[in-house]
């Protein structure tokens, strides 16, 4: 059983930390998926406004400096961003830029849906660690009834 412990222990700790690192890739693909220039051109963006986002882009140049700001609400840094994008923009410039980057839906909205859905739970190697553990867990269970 202490070695089931111990495993869970383990697990969870490299599992907290990688779903740190999957909502940082999150909010990079924010950055990296949008074409800003477009942006800028498409709503007539002003100097200020194009400076701004820059600005916003540029917020967290690597994980440390992510995970410092959100090490203890690593989703929040949705509703962070696009309060920015939407204050910088101007509500119906945001509405525009929602509309051409995510389909008219709230841009959090998406990145709340998508946050569970990563591929490492969908993974064969995950199913068959899963399964693995339910065997064990049972093994062990069962054997501690018999004493």
């Amino acid at each position: 059983m202490k070695k089931i412990l111990f495993a869970l222990l383990l697990t969870g700790t490299f599992s907290l930390s990688f779903a740190q690192s999957d909502y940082y890739n999150d909010y990079r693909r924010s950055i990296s998926d949008v074409n800003w220039q477009s942006v800028a051109t498409e709503l007539l963006l002003s100097a200020v406004q194009v400076k701004q986002l820059n600005t916003l882009n540029d917020r967290y140049s690597n994980y440390d400096s992510w995970n410092r700001v959100y090490v203890s609400q690593p989703d929040r840094w949705r509703e962070d961003r696009y309060y920015e994008i939407e204050r910088i923009l101007g509500r119906d410039k945001y509405t525009k830029f929602k509309k051409n980057y995510y389909k008219g839906q709230n841009p959090v909205a998406v990145y709340n849906r998508n946050k569970n859905n990563y591929k490492k739970y969908n993974s064969k190697e995950y199913k068959e660690y899963k399964k693995e553990y339910k065997k064990a867990y049972k093994k062990e269970n069962k054997h501690g009834h018999n004493h």
